[in-house]
This record gives structure tokens, sequence and C-alpha cells, in this order.
């Protein structure tokens, strides 16, 4: 495969937002990270996982009707093994939404006997939701508060809690606190800076996209070579051992993407494949695995 491309983030107010972040695991008692099922790995931010420590967690696989279900069920087990509870959510339909009130609670069990021991019966579980932009928390939130259904919510103040904070009260005796601020790593590893990118997480204003696009393709054909040569009616094969400009270049003279002199307009193919990929067109696809 080609060159990862490296993509860094050095935002000022990092410092001052896992700070908040520290401070705020204090009114809490569960944090449910919200990671993008296509790129668990990738979407999981190694900064959070630091501030968030001993802190009893929950993970949402959103977006898990983009992703093969079969490596879904294998980033739910794999998960497991850390002792993890994670449950997959569908961003589009909501479907999952219902699981999660249940999975908090069998988290927390030994915490809810603690506290009905001490008399504190229906004491509201406050949970913080944290993860990266654009893996769904927003609409994760406004599901949540109007009970499953897609919509906006209010922002509702509480009071003795600083204006930045945003409480709101969903389900029965539940209470989600929305994270300050975004959090994006510095990214180590360039790989996950490009799966960030393939999905569309990271403005694409910021990299080439013929070059992303013939990345995507080689993880592609390494993966899922049938949904490529279905969704393009090509017929590469691995052995052929085609980089992946390559096999941009003849999607796009197969789709008649031709500019004069008869020469493939692989900035037009390029967008096609991603735009492709990010709708769901080529199927359900997980470019991680655990």
């Amino acid at each position: 495969m080609g060159e990862a491309q490296s993509i860094q983030w050095f935002p000022g107010h990092m410092a001052r937002t896992r700070r908040k972040i520290s401070e705020d695991l204090k009114l809490v008692d569960i944090v449910a990270e919200i990671l993008d099922a296509r790129i668990p790995k990738s979407s999981s931010n190694p900064v959070l996982r630091d501030i968030i420590q001993r802190k009893p967690k929950i993970v949402l696989l959103n977006k898990s009707d983009m992703a093969d279900p079969a490596q879904t069920s294998r980033w739910m087990s794999y998960y497991a093994s850390l002792g993890e509870k994670a449950i997959p959510l569908e961003s589009k339909t909501g479907k999952g939404v219902n699981a999660f009130y249940p999975a908090v609670r069998e988290v927390l069990k030994e915490q809810i006997l603690a506290w009905e021991k001490k008399g504190m019966v229906g004491r509201p579980i406050r949970v913080m939701v944290v993860g990266i932009p654009n893996v769904g928390k927003s609409s994760f939130i406004n599901r949540m508060i109007r009970g499953g259904k897609a919509g906006k919510a209010e922002v509702q103040d509480r009071p003795g809690v600083t204006r930045q904070n945003r409480w709101f009260t969903v389900g029965k005796g539940f209470e989600l606190l929305d994270t300050p601020g975004v959090l994006w790593p510095k990214f180590e590893d360039p790989l996950v800076g490009e799966h960030l990118a393939f999905t569309g997480a990271v403005r694409d204003e910021i990299l080439d996209s013929e070059g992303l696009a013939a990345r995507l393709l080689e993880l592609l054909m390494e993966l899922y070579p049938d949904a490529v040569n279905s969704r393009y009616k090509t017929q590469f094969s691995l052995e052929a051992g085609l980089k992946g400009y390559e096999l941009l270049e003849q999607i796009g003279r197969k789709r008649g993407m031709l500019v004069s002199g008869g020469e493939v307009n692989t900035e037009r193919a390029a967008s096609t494949v991603l735009d492709e990929y990010r709708g769901g067109k080529l199927g359900r696809i997980t470019l991680e695995r655990p």
C-alpha cells in the first residue's frame, strides 16, 4: 500500500477541554463513549481513555447499519474481553437506542444496589457522553431526549452547574451530560488520521482526495474485493497486485470519466469512490478488525 498521509491537530483548547472533562467526571456515574462501528480503533480518542481511566464505561458502536455485522460482533466480543460493555447503534433509524438504559443499569448494577441500601432509591443515573467530531454524539443525545425519535433537543440550564455543561434529562431516572469542546488526538499513527478521512470525519479539503481514494481502494481490495468488483463491474484481483491509483484509473474509465485526449479524470473518479463508500453504496464495510 502507498504512503499514509500524516494528519495532526494542535488545538489550543486541548488542555482546557481535558481539564474540564476531568472535573466533570466527578459529577457522573458512568461514561458513554460513542465510536464509529466502521473504525472503532481510529474513532476512539486515546486522550479520553487516558482521562476516564477507572470510571465505569459503556461503548456505543454507532453507524453499525453501515458496518459489517460479523465484524461488529467481533468488536463487541473484543470489548467484553476488556471488561467493557459495547452495544451497536444505527445512526439513521435509531435502532439500538433502547438497549442503552438496560446496558447502563447492568454495568452499574452493584453501584445501584449500594444506593438502594443507603435509601437512595430512584437516584438518577448520570452519564457523560463523549465522542470525537462527526461520530454522531449530538444525534444520539437528541434521540435519547426524544425517546428514540430523530429531531433537535432543547438545552436545559441546571442551577449550580456552569453554563457550558449541558445536562439533559432522558428516560426514567437518567441524566446525560454532553461534553464541552472537541478533543482531537495528535495522530501518532498516520493510519488513524487516514481512516477518519475515509469515513469523512476529517474534512477532505486538507487532503489529497486522489491519494485518499487510491489508499481506500487498496484497503477495500484486501478486505472486501467482491464489494469493489460488484459495484464497479470490474474484475480486479489481489494477485494482479494493482496499485490504488491504477484501480482508480480503471474505475474512472469504466464509468466514462474521461477528459480530452481520452485521459481519465481521476479527481472525479476519486470523489465518486469516496462518496459511494461513505454513502454505503459498496455495502456494509468495516475497515478495522479487533
